[in-house]
Parts: structure tokens; C-alpha cells; sequence
């Protein structure tokens, strides 16, 4: 039985897979990050919450319009613009507060 070319195999679900277990490490790690520098208080913590939120929301307008200007070639692709796009965004939060 031959597999249509654009069909994804399962190793590259399996990748997506590692690549979300990536991604959730990694925002575990900015969570933590995040709240002990909430916990100090003052305006660093104010400032860092204000970021927080503003750069969740820029995210998921940045992600949407992606995807409605440059349609994705089915559910595997979609997946891995997605997990790359909040990849990208997760690790230089973790980098900018793990000085």
C-alpha cells in the first residue's frame, strides 16, 4: 500500500509530539520564572504583568493572521507553524528572565 506524498507519517506526528513535550517545559519554566518575579512585587512585577498579557495577546493575533494569509497545508502543518511560532516566543521570555 503506498502513502500519498502529503500524508504526514507518524514520525512526524511523533516529532510534533517531542516538540509540544519541548514546549510545555519550557513554559513551565517561564510560569515559575514569572511568579517569583511577581511574588517581589513592586513596579518590575507590574511592569513584567503588563507584558505578560500584551505579549499573549500580540501572540495569538500574530498566530491568527498567519493563518488566514498564508493557509496552512493541512492539520500537520498547522500544527508545526503553531508549536514553532509559541516555541520561539516561550524560550526568549525564558532566556530575558532566567538573568
Amino acid at each position: 500500500m503506498s502513502r500519498k506524498p502529503d500524508t504526514p507519517q507518524i514520525s512526524d506526528w511523533m516529532s510534533l509530539a517531542g516538540q509540544s513535550w519541548m514546549l510545555w517545559g519550557e513554559a513551565a519554566s517561564v510560569i515559575w520564572l514569572r511568579s517569583l518575579k511577581l511574588a517581589g512585587g513592586g513596579a518590575s512585577a507590574r511592569s513584567e504583568a503588563v507584558r505578560m498579557v500584551s505579549e499573549k495577546v500580540a501572540s495569538q493575533v500574530e498566530i491568527g493572521m498567519a493563518m488566514m494569509t498564508n493557509p496552512m497545508q493541512g492539520p500537520e502543518a498547522a500544527a508545526r507553524a503553531s508549536l514553532q511560532h509559541y516555541r520561539s516566543k516561550v524560550r526568549s521570555n525564558r532566556r530575558r528572565l532566567s538573568k
